[in-house]
Order: C-alpha cells, then sequence, then structure tokens
C-alpha cells in the first residue's frame, strides 16, 4: 500500500500503459509543460519519449480527429484536453465519428480511442472555461463515459478505459488533484464490469454523485455523521452506461435520496438518477421527495465574490439533508 494522490493516480495509470502497451500513446496540448496539466502527466514524455508522449499543436479537432484515425489502424491513443470547453470544437470526430463507428459498420470493427477531458472550475476563470459538460456526453450512445472520484479510480479507470474496445471519454476534475487516497498495485478489470460503489454506508439518505461531487458528498456526511445523521454515500464511477442495481438496494434500505451534481439543472444527470431510481422503485417506498443539487442555471461567474455563491458547497448540501429529513438542529464541526 502506498498514498497518493488523485493526480499521481492519473499519471501512474499513463506510466503503466505506456509501459505495458506499445499500442498506446498520448497526444494533446501541453504535455511536456509541468503546469499545463498539473502534475499528472511530469515527465511522461522524458521516460516514454516524445513520440509516445506528443505535444499537439492548437487545434482539438485536428488533433482529436487524428487520434481517431490512428485507433482505427491499431492504436490505442489517448487524446489529453487540458480544458473541457475547447473540446467543444471536436464534437465532430467524438459524437458523430468515434461513438458511431460500430453501430455504422455492423460490430465488425472498434475505436479504441480515449479521450481525456479536464474540468477546470473556479479561480475567477469565468463562464468559458469553467464548464463541466459530462451530461452532453453521457447522452451519447457508443460513448462510454467515465468520472473516477479517488486516486485509485483515477488510475484504474484510466487503465480499463484505454483497454476498452469502445472509445471512451474519461473525465477528471482539477478540485481532486489533491485528493488523497491509500491505493495498492493496479487493478486491471474490464470497464464493463464497472458498477457504482458504495464510498460510505449509512441508513438515513442516500447521496449520489460523481467525480467532485462524491468528496463533497463524503465530507459532508462525515460532519453530520457526528449528530446522528447516518448517510449512505454512492460513486457512480461510470455515468454512461449508468448501472442501477446498487443505487436501487440504497434507496429502498434509506428511503430517502439526494443527488449531487456539478453540473446544471436542465436535462442534467441528477434529474436523469432520479428518474432512474423512481422508475425501479416500487410506489411508496420513498419517505420523502427526491431532491437534486445542482449548479445555478446560469454561465460561470468571473467575480470570485460570486463564484462563492454559484458553486455548490458542503454547507448547502447539509442545509438541504437537513431540511430533507425534516431535522430541526444539527450542530456539526467546522471543519
Amino acid at each position: 500500500m502506498e498514498k497518493i494522490t488523485y493526480a499521481d493516480g492519473i499519471r501512474k495509470g499513463f506510466e503503466y500503459l505506456l509501459e505495458n502497451h506499445k499500442e498506446v500513446f498520448v497526444f494533446g496540448q501541453g504535455l511536456w509543460s509541468p503546469w499545463y496539466v498539473g502534475s499528472s502527466m511530469k515527465d511522461l514524455d522524458k521516460k516514454f519519449g516524445r513520440e509516445r508522449v506528443i505535444d499537439s499543436p492548437v487545434s482539438e479537432f485536428a488533433v482529436t480527429a487524428s487520434a481517431l484515425g490512428a485507433s482505427l489502424c491499431g492504436y490505442r491513443p489517448i487524446v489529453v484536453h487540458p480544458r473541457m470547453d475547447f473540446m467543444v470544437f471536436a464534437m465532430d470526430p467524438i459524437v458523430n465519428q468515434a461513438a458511431k463507428w460500430r453501430h455504422m459498420f455492423g460490430g465488425q470493427t472498434s475505436v479504441p480511442l480515449t479521450v481525456r477531458s479536464i474540468i477546470n472550475r473556479g479561480g475567477e476563470q469565468g463562464a468559458q472555461h469553467s464548464q463541466a459538460l459530462h451530461s452532453w456526453f453521457a447522452h451519447i450512445p457508443g460513448l462510454r463515459v467515465v468520472m473516477p472520484a479517488t486516486a485509485a479510480d483515477a488510475r484504474d479507470l484510466l487503465i480499463a478505459s484505454v483497454l476498452c474496445d469502445d472509445p471512451v471519454m474519461y473525465i477528471d476534475d482539477r478540485w481532486l488533484y489533491d485528493l488523497e487516497d491509500e491505493v495498492s498495485a493496479p487493478e486491471v478489470f474490464s470497464l464493463e464490469s464497472v458498477q457504482p460503489t458504495i464510498r460510505k454506508k449509512g441508513t438515513d439518505i442516500t447521496i449520489v454523485g460523481a467525480s467532485h461531487s462524491v468528496r463533497q458528498a463524503m465530507e459532508t456526511a462525515e460532519e453530520l455523521e457526528g449528530s446522528g445523521v447516518s448517510c449512505e454515500v454512492i460513486d457512480l464511477r461510470v455515468i454512461n452506461p449508468i448501472r442501477y442495481d446498487n443505487i436501487i438496494t440504497s434507496v429502498q434500505k434509506t428511503k430517502n435520496l439526494l443527488v449531487i451534481d456539478g453540473g446544471w439543472k436542465n436535462c442534467g444527470l441528477g434529474g436523469e438518477i432520479i428518474a432512474g431510481v423512481l422508475e425501479n422503485l416500487p410506489p411508496n417506498i420513498l419517505q420523502t421527495s427526491p431532491k437534486r443539487i445542482t449548479l445555478t442555471d446560469a454561465p460561470a461567474p468571473t467575480s470570485a465574490p460570486l463564484e462563492k455563491i454559484y458553486y455548490t458547497t458542503k454547507e448547502q448540501i447539509k442545509s438541504s439533508i437537513i431540511s430533507q429529513l425534516k431535522i430541526e438542529k444539527v450542530t456539526t464541526s467546522n471543519k
């Protein structure tokens, strides 16, 4: 066992793939920079060579389309988009090509392309640099969407994504890069086998999230625990396809559901989870109406004071849980 950060986990995933699979290469902007993608790829170009860790020109479309072509020729490329916002320039090769290829050719060919898309928020970056667009991509049939929430999953889900024969959108969040975790040796498994997992057991309410929302849920649950509120936290891990069995079982036990989503409410992941749960639950199981916490339906502000009320906080989550469970007073430690 060793303690690593989330960013370390991503780097170790790249190391494992580049060491063990000669058909893997990485292509994207800022990969040789010590800061552009954080420490998640530090010195990989020096260790594996710049012919396999390729710093690209600033053309999201050209880089992604080139990698798509390489994936059709026997390679397993990883395209890195340091900002999800600018990946919008690459929608055609991702949505119209990679996601459709296997279907259009009757399963006779595959596109083992992994697109690493990084969410950047806060720091007064403004509306064009702060978007979490995961719900867009989870809507697309044929495109698997992965959102790791722990250092171990940052590593192991990256490995599983690249070794999958389907196109995969691997989404990581800079707000998680400092999160530490105890991990053992890399675990290699099929991406198709991945299920939502319970990160914390509880009895009063089920909290469902993905990526950074899981960190917020865990921190909130730990604070509420001292006041006798028992939260069960479920990490989705993969949001396309969504597998509901573990979520349904948890909600049947707690009889209350809260979903935290780092995106917007309209047509978002939060609403999708609630709909999926309600479709699969017998009537009269829930004690309270299911709730979702999302961003305000507005573009991200540039002002620091406005950011403080725009992004979801632990206090907001705690208040929602207290209101939902009709708890009159909860005293929590200041963390």
